[in-house]
C-alpha cells in the first residue's frame, strides 16, 4: 500500500510516472549528478528507473513536495508536480543486515534549499523506516565536497565512520538506539499519513 507523509513543511509522496519528466530535467544538471553520484540517463531509462524504485522491496523512495508550492489542497494520489523539489531514498542493500538502511536526500530546486526541507524529509523518512520497515540503523555516503549534506547529517546525529580516498566520500552512521526509536515513533505520530481509501 502506497502512503504519503505530510509534515510541517514537506509532503513525501510516492515516485509516480508523472514525476519522471521533471526528475529527468533535474538530472541534466552536472552539479546534481556529481552531488548524488549519479550517471546521466535518457528519459526512457528514467521511466525504467522509476518502475524499479516502486517494484524493488529493498528500496523506498519519496518525492519531496514543498507544501508552500502545492496548488489548492493536497490530494493523495495526485503527483502535484508543481510542488516537486527533490527526493529522499533509503536502500536496504547490506547483505549481512537487511534492517540497516542507506539514506539519501536531494533538494534539487535551488530556491527550496536552506529552508529546512531536507532535514524534515530525512527525519520523516527515517521515522517511517523505523516504524514501518523495522530499520535499526542508518548510514549515508556523501562526497566530501558536499558540505551542506555533510552538515545536515551531522546535525541529525550521524557520525563519521569511514572515508574513501578513491571516491572522496565520507560514510556517516547512526544506530537507532531505544531513545532514538522513541523519538522517531513520536515524530511519525505527528506526521499525517495519507493512504488510498
Amino acid at each position: 500500500m502506497e502512503v504519503s507523509l505530510e509534515g510541517e513543511k514537506v509532503i513525501l509522496v510516492p515516485y509516480m510516472e508523472a514525476h519522471v519528466p521533471k526528475y529527468h530535467q533535474w538530472m541534466q544538471d552536472p552539479a546534481l549528478l556529481q552531488a548524488t553520484g549519479s550517471e546521466p540517463l535518457s528519459l526512457e531509462e528514467e521511466y525504467q528507473m522509476q518502475l524499479s524504485w516502486i517494484q524493488d522491496p529493498l528500496k523506498k523512495t519519496f518525492i519531496v513536495l514543498d507544501k508552500e508550492l502545492v496548488h489548492g489542497e493536497f490530494v493523495h494520489g495526485d503527483p502535484h508536480v508543481e510542488a516537486m523539489v527533490g527526493d529522499v531514498n533509503i536502500y536496504m542493500n547490506d547483505l549481512d543486515d537487511s534492517k540497516l538502511a542507506e539514506v539519501e536526500i536531494m533538494i534539487a530546486e535551488p530556491k527550496s534549499r536552506s529552508k529546512g526541507l531536507g532535514k524534515e524529509s530525512v527525519l520523516m523518512m527515517m521515522a517511517y523506516a523505523v516504524q514501518s520497515l523495522g530499520i535499526h540503523g542508518f548510514h549515508a555516503k556523501i562526497g566530501e565536497s558536499n558540505r551542506s549534506s555533510l552538515h545536515l547529517f551531522q546535525k541529525l546525529g550521524f557520525e563519521e565512520a569511514s572515508y574513501s580516498e578513491i571516491f572522496k566520500e565520507v560514510t556517516l552512521e547512526l544506530p537507532v538506539t531505544e531513545q532514538k526509536r522513541e523519538e522517531y515513533l513520536h515524530l511519525i505520530g505527528n506526521v499525517v499519513t495519507h493512504t488510498q481509501p
